[in-house]
């Protein structure tokens, strides 16, 4: 398909762009059929690009912590299960989150969340400084974890920019660069920033400071991304929903109908099966190393970070190969339910 232009009388005329800089199916909403990396284009490729990032950003302020378990637990004189505890309720608050805005995301955009989950997770980073008991760690972590429900709003993004062609690259390859922050958050936090800090004040004033760097990148991304993209190839959920374009969705609706799917549930399980073991590493990997192998805080961050670089390629590849078995095969082939 060619890249598509609008004419003058052409029913979709209401549309904020009148041409792309990419190829687009027009009986598919102008999703792209195509992905160009390199290209940062409004708005498919803009979209894109401010979704993986975004996601990278969520990945450096959700497990900015993990690096510096070391020197938290050493402070305040922290045990094991204290530790543990806090990794747990990091996940359990995004698992929560994330089936609420799932339904957020059907009635009001991907944009609008993303931005207020960005700008939210600031605040409890910013305070990390301030935890002087286990109890303060699980519950600054507990509001930290809060973020990750951005996975949705990256994915349902690109759902909505891409078509079925090049969707499961499309989602693989932001998902998997977002993911990547996890490996970068350890060498960024532990191996760089944590030394540098320590060279103006000690290790425990280091700690207690350094997340404020995430923390204010979260905030100036999350306003950034609200203003310079796109809800959807035809312009903001808002503006569609106004001109008669977009219908509106009920949230509850849309809750009920992909809870009472069963595939929602196979998925479910496959996902924590794979997720959960990344999500484990990324708390424990550089605890580990300090404790099992003596090494120090900014060593093992650099060793755990290795795990987080996988994302670089592994994901986009599963995305990749999907694509070929969908248009090989179709979807419902390789499917347990249709």
């Amino acid at each position: 398909m060619l890249e598509h232009e609008l004419q003058k009388g052409d029913p979709e005329e209401m549309n904020q762009y009148q041409k792309y800089s990419i190829k687009v199916d027009p009986n598919q909403d102008d999703k792209a059929t195509e992905i160009r990396i390199c290209n940062a284009s409004r708005p498919h490729m803009r979209a894109f690009h401010c979704a993986w990032f975004g996601y990278f950003i969520t990945f450096i302020v959700w497990f900015a912590i993990a690096p510096l378990l070391p020197e938290i637990k050493k402070s305040l004189n922290l045990s094991n299960n204290e530790i543990w505890t806090s990794n747990i309720v990091s996940v359990a608050s995004t698992i929560v989150m994330r089936i609420l805005v799932g339904p957020g995301c059907d009635k009001f955009g991907p944009r609008i969340l993303f931005s207020i989950a960005l700008i939210y997770a600031s605040i409890p980073t910013a305070c990390v400084g301030f935890v002087n008991s286990a109890n303060g760690l699980i519950a600054v972590r507990f509001f930290i974890g809060i973020v990750g429900c951005t996975f949705v709003m990256c994915q349902f993004w690109c759902t909505r920019m891409f078509t079925k062609d090049v969707i499961g690259t499309a989602n693989a390859v932001a998902g998997g660069w977002g993911n990547l922050g996890g490996g970068v958050t350890q060498l960024l936090m532990g191996s760089i920033l944590f030394p540098l800090f320590k060279i103006a004040m000690s290790a425990e004033m280091a700690w207690r400071t350094v997340c404020i760097v995430p923390a204010v990148v979260s905030a100036i991304y999350g306003f950034t991304l609200y203003f310079i993209s796109d809800d959807t190839p035809k312009g903001n959920y808002i503006e569609l929903k106004k001109n008669g374009i977009l219908p509106d969705v009920s949230a509850s609706t849309s809750f009920y109908q992909g809870m009472l799917n069963l595939n929602t549930w196979i998925l479910f399980i496959q996902y924590a099966c794979c997720f959960g073991v990344e999500l484990t590493m990324n708390n424990a990997a550089a605890l580990y190393f300090v404790e099992v192998f003596d090494q120090t805080t900014e060593s093992a961050a650099a060793i755990a970070s290795i795990f987080g670089w996988m994302n670089l390629f592994a994901r986009g590849l599963g995305g990749f190969c999907s694509d070929k078995l969908n248009s090989k095969f179709g979807t419902s082939k390789y499917s347990l339910l249709k």
